[in-house]
């Protein structure tokens, strides 16, 4: 197991990634050797000053902290004394560990044994030694330097006088005593939440109490709950938080609206989700006597209401993101703020803050305000309502400004929308197209993913499955959006084509990483699909040529999958690499601060700007940012839970069924099967197939018959019986229905 990290398409002015690493992977080569910051810049293919730079910082920072020696002026050699390092330690699922530090190229290999009690994503420092068997490494953790965590989500198994909790997570190798002073009137049985309070040396087991009864497993808000503890989310706000919500003045004053620009007069509307109760944007639309259009995007004005250093902002920040589970939305602020005051309602004026552009015919920016405002939504869609005026009416060339459907009443009635609404919902959606164009052309990924969606009954059990697709409304929006938080992102990071020295969010995208490339292009051949990499350009068109081959094809979900995982992770950050997905040299996130904490911060640090402050110190943001990034990819995995869970609730009344599916993971253990009518994915294990021995093939993704030498192959297509679906899991077992 590896994680090598290459980097291509090198920039002049980008922060280096692993820099680290690859210093170690040139000084671990050929440790007897010692070269100078020029030489490790060529082996690096770093030619620019700033990169030199980078490398030569990086190198006396190794220096202080001993990890590599300095054996003559500016000559620099691996310290081969050194066998203690600083690391991460990643528990798999079977127990054992591996070692990620960045003193080494690769992953080193934890047995069982040797894990110190060091738990998942744990900080540690380990002894890092060679085999006697040959020269590959291994480690022993010797000290926890940082718990990841220590609360776990599980079910109590209780005894007379104590309790263990088993852990749900199946990277939790360890039980967790519990002691009959600190079972909190559990009951046998019960989802719990405990927390370790200490792990005696002479135990096995951690020490712990159970801090909150969640209830019987099974039941669905015991388990929507225990995906959110699972990932340290909070389902509810303090009532100390909620108070001081309730108690903010949220009258719009004529003071306040003096020191804004007025634009409650502008046509102004929202276009969301139909189930949506917080609407972050809305969009202003007027046509100017030079034939070009004033085109505002307005965003709610959190930062107006959340100040500082107050209860409120430090839980947002805690939380940093609103997290949408499949039945409910858990607001990153109070229903007051999240819902009422700062959301664009229709009908009611708002502080808001805006990027306002003046738009050519031919989608180009010929002029651009950034500032706070006051706005009044004249109209609110959902996306389907305003795909509805989109497909029914087009624009004119006549002195009508567009024309209708025979019977315009359809529109008319069913929406109770203006001619003026109608035409600028049809111009916004010819100048998105223009704009999404414009950025293809210029090197964006297009990963337009059918999404699953659940219809939910009262009792929020799933009774059917849907796949939702993002159409012309959806781009719509998603265009202007992209526009502003770009142009935002330009208007303080870049000063007259050269990038600022001002402290900014940043969200970044980093290139993709070559191996990760290399293994996409071995999976995808067997499909007869390709991928090329050998220049920036040529990766992103061949990416994009994909994506669009696959589009409706039984492997497509499979595929697309992988072709993500090939693509670094997106995060915040007051370092500017650019967004390499949407092909943006500056980008920023300003249009959702309502579910956002890096808006907020966005907010805020633009205004300052605006108001001619001085760039503040980049430390405090950029531990901000990673924090938010954390916190943004633990919601996405509780977003991912909650949506398996809900599939193997879902499949729980077809159980003995038979449906069609395609092969999306091969293991040594068995195949995965995603089901194509419901994306629903369960295993068939390999000893349930009967027909013959198989065995694992690792380079053809595939298991192979012993006998009959038959293949079931990543990709192929299946007919399988749905055995069993079980929800403490959250896992489905299939059985094969073979020919």
């Amino acid at each position: 197991m590896t994680r090598k990290k290459k980097k291509i398409f090198k920039k002049k002015g980008r922060v280096i990634k692993n820099l680290t690493r690859d210093i170690f992977k040139i000084l671990n080569k050929d440790s007897d050797k010692f070269y100078n910051y020029k030489q490790i810049a060529a082996k690096l293919k770093i030619s620019d000053t700033d990169g030199k730079t980078q490398v030569l910082k990086k190198l006396a920072e190794l220096t202080a902290t001993k990890k590599i020696k300095e054996v003559d002026r500016g000559k620099f050699q691996i310290n081969t004394d050194r066998k203690y390092s600083i690391g991460t330690l990643d528990v798999t699922s079977n127990g054992n560990g591996y070692f990620i530090s960045d003193d080494y190229e690769n992953d080193i290999f934890i047995p069982n044994i040797n894990l110190g009690k060091g738990l998942h994503n744990d900080i540690v420092k380990a002894y890092v030694y060679k085999k006697r068997s040959g020269k590959k490494l291994e480690a022993d953790v010797v000290e926890i330097v940082e718990r990841a965590k220590t609360e776990f989500v599980g079910v109590l198994q209780k005894n007379k006088d104590f309790g263990f909790v088993i852990p749900d997570n199946n990277k939790m190798y360890a039980d967790i005593f519990i002691s009959q002073n600190k079972i909190n009137g559990a009951e046998d049985g019960d989802k719990v939440q405990a927390t370790i309070t200490d792990w005696p040396q002479n135990s096995k087991n951690p020490f712990g109490k159970i801090t909150t009864v969640l209830g019987k497993p099974g039941e669905h808000n015991t388990e929507m709950h225990s995906i959110l503890l699972e990932y340290n989310l909070p389902y509810e706000f303090e009532s100390e938080v909620e108070k001081e919500a309730e108690n903010l003045p949220i009258e719009i004053t004529d003071k306040e609206i003096s020191k804004r620009r007025d634009m409650r007069k502008d046509l102004t509307f929202t276009i969301d989700p139909k189930d949506a109760k917080d609407f972050d944007d809305a969009l202003s639309f007027t046509k100017l006597e030079n034939g070009n259009y004033e085109i505002g995007i307005h965003i709610a004005d959190v930062s107006h209401y959340l100040q500082p250093k107050t209860i409120l902002d430090d839980e947002a920040y805690d939380r940093a993101t609103s997290v949408y589970l499949v039945d409910r939305v858990v607001p990153m602020l109070p229903e007051m703020l999240s819902n009422g005051v700062c959301s664009l309602r229709p009908n009611e004026e708002k502080l808001t803050f805006s990027v306002v552009f003046e738009i050519n015919e031919k989608a180009q920016i010929v002029g651009e305000w950034f500032g706070r405002t006051v706005t009044y939504s004249d109209q609110r869609f959902a996306y389907e309502e305003a795909q509805s005026i989109i497909e029914n009416c087009k624009l004119s060339d006549d002195i009508q400004p567009y024309t209708m459907p025979l019977d315009t009443s359809i529109i008319n009635a069913t929406y109770n929308v203006t001619p003026e609404i109608v035409e600028a919902t049809l111009k916004l959606n010819e100048l998105a197209k223009i704009l999404r164009k414009k950025r293809m052309k210029q090197g964006a990924i297009s990963f337009d993913r059918v999404e699953v969606k659940f219809n939910l009954d009262k009792e929020a059990n799933p009774i059917g499955v849907f796949f939702k697709t993002s159409k012309d409304a959806n781009k719509l929006i998603e265009e202007f959006m992209l526009l502003a938080n770009r142009k935002v992102a330009e208007f303080i990071g870049s000063h007259q084509d050269k990038p600022s020295n001002k402290t900014f969010i940043y969200r970044v995208h980093d290139e993709p990483d070559v191996e990760k490339l290399a293994s996409l292009q071995n999976i995808i051949s067997k499909f007869g699909y390709k991928i090329n990499t050998e220049s920036k350009e040529s990766t992103t068109e061949s990416l994009n040529q994909l994506l669009n081959d696959v589009n409706g094809k039984a492997e497509a979900n499979m595929i697309e999958t992988l072709a993500i995982r090939s693509m670094s992770k997106a995060v915040y950050t007051t370092q500017n690499i650019g967004h390499y997905g949407l092909a943006f040299d500056y980008y920023s996130h300003f249009t959702s601060p309502i579910r956002r904490y890096p808006d907020v911060m966005t907010h805020r640090l633009l205004q300052h700007y605006l108001d001619g402050g001085n760039t503040p110190k980049a430390d405090l943001y950029e531990e901000r940012c990673k924090h938010s990034s954390k916190r943004e990819e633990l919601a996405s995995k509780a977003e991912r839970s909650s949506i398996k869970y809900m599939q193997v609730k879902y499949m729980q009344d077809h159980k003995d069924e038979v449906f069609g599916g395609v092969i999306t993971g091969v293991t040594e253990w068995g195949i995965y099967v995603e089901i194509s009518s419901n994306k629903c994915e369960g295993m068939v294990r390999i000893r349930d197939i009967k027909s013959d021995y198989y065995v694992f093939d690792e380079k053809q993704y595939a298991i192979v018959g012993q006998s009959t030498k038959h293949i079931y192959q990543l990709g192929d297509d299946v007919v399988v019986r749905v055995k069993n679906a079980d929800l403490e899991r959250k896992h489905l077992d299939f059985t094969l229905i073979e020919n």
